[in-house]
């Protein structure tokens, strides 16, 4: 496994798979350039060496060339972040963009236009893979919000550079973050697993059950788990179909020396609204008309305790819904009790969007140790698949 440390890029043009699928608002502006800060250190290792950049990307999701989806609207945010001044080409394949790529000099940086453009970087097709591949010398792949995804540019591509592709800074940490949670990770090992459905996490949970030692079960989906022991759980959210399975869960937990902990108590409501009547019921208890939409305060007690007694924590997805500012206390607090683990010297890493959603919104992105790029390949990497953009480049 190559890294970008194995090359010097001195006159050479690395052509770079980024993930800046940004947010844009109605005037075309990046709302969020989180994922465009991430790649920087990339950019920099190779404009430091004497190499220049060239940039691919997709961004939404086009049916063909479609304005509002251009990359031309990111790029004084690319300068902004990089502090570079970039090129753009309205093509990412062909002779003007082989043009480009030609005539860019070392510490340039070269964006293209959007892959997805192009309906053969979803395919996968050889052929619009290796006309990527004349652009550049050397492949870095850093875009680890698409390594699950077997398309052109970030897996096929790779084949036309037997010798000279490597991971990028960001999908090097992102990899090595998973990497301490599945494999290194310190005991005591805790995951945080929550979200609206069990159906959804069924494989994380079974595939994570050999490596952990607590596993916390939070959001909606503790009411099926609640529910299969025989609980009430009013007209809260419930999978009636993904009852048994709750139970081998817990059964399977308890034969691995897992200790599952599901919530208590629960902030109940009596309509799904940021208005609603609130009480405190018991977990196992909730009166009919009432859901519980986020844990209680025995519940944030508890979850405290056990992160404090745990080297590493993964947490994926909220307790509560953390949208409605009255059921939000669980998720903070969750995360004041993980920050305060991490200070403490835990490794903590949070991925999945809800949670990685949270973790912004409530100020935590410093008070943890990483925070995942990737929704979508980050939940496959928990669930133990092989990522094909990490596959193609080993």
């Amino acid at each position: 496994m190559k890294t970008l440390n194995d090359f010097n890029f001195k006159n050479k043009k690395a052509l770079i798979r980024v993930d800046f699928n940004v947010p844009l608002n109605e005037e075309f502006t990046v709302t969020d350039s989180t994922r465009i800060t991430s790649a920087k250190p990339t950019i920099i290792k190779i404009l430091e060496d004497g190499g220049s950049c060239i940039l691919m990307s997709h961004l939404g999701r086009p049916d063909g060339v479609q304005n509002e989806f251009s990359l031309k609207h990111i790029i004084a945010t690319v300068e902004n972040v990089v502090g570079v001044e970039a090129k753009f080409v309205s093509n990412c394949v062909g002779t003007e963009a082989e043009e480009a790529a030609e005539s860019l000099k070392p510490g340039e940086i070269l964006i293209l236009e959007n892959l997805r453009f192009h309906k053969e970087e979803k395919k996968g097709d050889r052929n619009f893979a290796e006309k990527l591949s004349k652009l550049g010398d050397i492949y870095v792949n850093d875009a680890f919000g698409t390594a699950h995804r077997a398309h052109a540019s970030t897996t096929i591509v790779a084949d036309f550079f037997p010798e000279n592709k490597c991971f990028g800074y960001l999908l090097e940490q992102e990899i090595a973050s998973i990497d301490k949670v599945m494999k290194t990770g310190e005991k005591p090992i805790l995951a945080v697993l929550g979200g609206a459905k069990v159906s959804s996490k069924i494989t994380i949970i079974e595939n994570i059950l050999d490596k952990v030692d607590h596993l916390i079960v939070g959001g909606g989906m503790t009411f099926t788990f609640i529910k299969a022991q025989g609980g009430k759980i009013g007209n809260s959210i419930c999978e009636d179909d993904k009852m048994e399975l709750a139970l081998d869960i817990l059964k399977l937990a308890k034969e691995k020396n897992v200790q599952i902990h599901l919530p208590l108590d629960v902030v109940a409501a009596d309509a799904f609204s940021n208005d609603a009547n609130t009480q405190i019921m018991d977990v196992m208890s909730i009166s009919d008309g009432w859901q519980g939409l986020d844990v209680g305060p025995k519940s944030i007690t508890r979850f405290h305790e056990v992160a404090m007694q745990c080297k590493t924590i993964l947490w994926n997805g909220p307790l509560g819904v953390f949208e409605m500012e009255h059921f939000a206390k669980g998720t903070i607090e969750l995360g004041n009790s993980i920050a305060e683990a991490t200070k403490n010297g835990a490794f903590s890493l949070v991925g999945g969007g809800d949670s990685v959603a949270a973790v912004k919104q409530f100020g935590f992105e410093k008070k943890v140790s990483y925070v995942s790029t990737g929704g979508g390949a980050m939940l496959e990497s928990l669930e133990g698949k092989k990522l094909p953009g990490i596959a193609a480049m080993l």
